[in-house]
C-alpha cells in the first residue's frame, strides 16, 4: 500500500508558492529535462504549488491531488486569476475574437478552467486564452452525474503515459477525469486508486456482481465498468481508450501481464464534493 509520504506525493521542502497554468496543458515530468519521462499534466486555471526554480524549470506539486514534479516556468504565471468555468466539452478552440473564422489561440480540454468576463453572441471572452464558444462550457460548480459517461466521451483518445488532456492520457488520467467531473477526487496512480478509492468489492469475480461505474484494477492498470460485463480503459495493447469484454481483457492481459488484483466501487453520493483523507497534510 502507498504511503503519504511516497515521493511521488510528498510535499517538498522549502516554502511554497502559488502559480497557475496558463497553457492548454502542462506536462509535469519527473525531472528538470524536456527528455525526462511525463509523471501527468495540469490543465489550464489549475493550481500548482511552486517549491524551487532550475532555469527555465520549477518543482511543482498538484494542489488537485498532490503529484510532484517537474514543469516549465513559462507554463505559470504568479497572477491567480479564480475560475468562473470549465471546458464541458472533450475539446474546444480559443480564438482571438468572437468568430470561428479567426485564429485560433489554443485546443482545450474537458476540465480546463477558465476567467470568463464576459459574452458576445455565442462566444464568452476567457482573460487566460480568448474567446470559447459558451455551449463548451459550464458553470465551475456544475457537476456531472456518469463518470462512465465521461470516460467515453474520450472513446478512441490516444493512450499517453501520464496524459490527462483530450489528446492523450493513460489509465489513471481516464479515471481521475471521469471521476472528478462528477465531483469525486481520485489520486493520480493506479496502487493509490486501488489503495484509496471507495471501496473494496470482495466478491468481484462472482457473475453479474460489478457494475456500471466500478473500478478493476491489475497491478499498474484499471479500467471502469461501463456495465456488468464491459470495460472501459487507456491501455496499451490498443494504444488507445478501447471498450471491450471484461473476460477477453482478463484472458489477454493475463497472457501479457498478470491477472487483476481486486476492483472497488465509489458511491458518489458519499464521496462527491469530500476532500479526500490523502489530501491530508502534512504528508512530507
Amino acid at each position: 500500500m502507498p504511503e503519504l509520504t511516497d515521493s511521488r506525493l510528498a510535499r517538498p521542502s522549502g516554502a511554497a508558492r502559488a502559480a497557475q497554468v496558463v497553457v492548454a496543458s502542462a506536462a509535469i515530468r519527473e525531472a528538470p529535462d524536456p527528455s525526462a519521462r511525463l509523471a501527468t499534466q495540469a490543465l489550464l486555471g489549475e493550481i500548482l504549488d511552486v517549491f524551487d526554480t532550475n532555469g527555465a524549470w520549477s518543482r511543482v506539486r498538484c494542489r488537485r491531488d498532490h503529484y510532484v514534479g517537474w514543469v516549465t516556468t513559462d507554463s505559470l504565471s504568479p497572477a491567480i486569476k479564480a475560475p468562473t468555468h470549465k471546458v464541458s466539452a472533450l475539446r474546444t478552440f480559443a480564438y482571438a475574437a468572437p468568430d470561428l473564422k479567426s485564429p485560433v489561440n489554443a485546443m482545450l480540454s474537458l476540465g480546463a478552467q477558465l476567467t470568463i468576463t464576459g459574452q458576445d453572441g455565442d462566444y464568452a471572452r476567457s482573460e487566460q486564452v480568448g474567446w470559447v464558444h459558451a455551449r463548451h462550457l459550464a458553470p465551475l460548480d456544475t457537476l456531472e452525474t456518469d463518470a462512465v459517461a465521461v470516460a467515453e466521451r474520450y472513446l478512441h483518445t490516444p493512450y499517453l503515459w501520464g496524459g490527462r488532456d483530450s489528446l492523450g492520457l493513460d489509465c489513471t488520467g481516464l479515471t481521475q477525469q471521469a471521476f472528478e467531473a462528477t465531483g469525486t477526487l481520485l489520486p493520480r496512480d493506479s496502487d493509490m486508486q486501488f489503495s484509496w478509492a471507495g471501496d473494496d468489492i470482495a466478491d468481484w469475480k462472482v457473475s453479474g456482481t460489478l457494475r456500471r461505474g466500478d473500478l478493476v484494477f491489475w497491478k499498474g492498470h484499471v479500467g471502469i465498468m461501463t456495465d456488468a460485463h464491459h470495460l472501459l480503459h487507456a491501455n496499451a495493447w490498443h494504444m488507445a481508450v478501447a471498450r471491450e469484454p471484461l473476460d477477453q481483457a482478463i484472458v489477454r492481459i493475463k497472457t501479457q501481464y498478470a491477472e487483476p488484483v481486486g476492483a472497488r466501487r465509489i458511491d458518489r453520493e458519499q464521496f462527491a464534493g469530500q476532500v479526500p483523507h490523502w489530501m491530508a497534510e502534512p504528508v512530507a
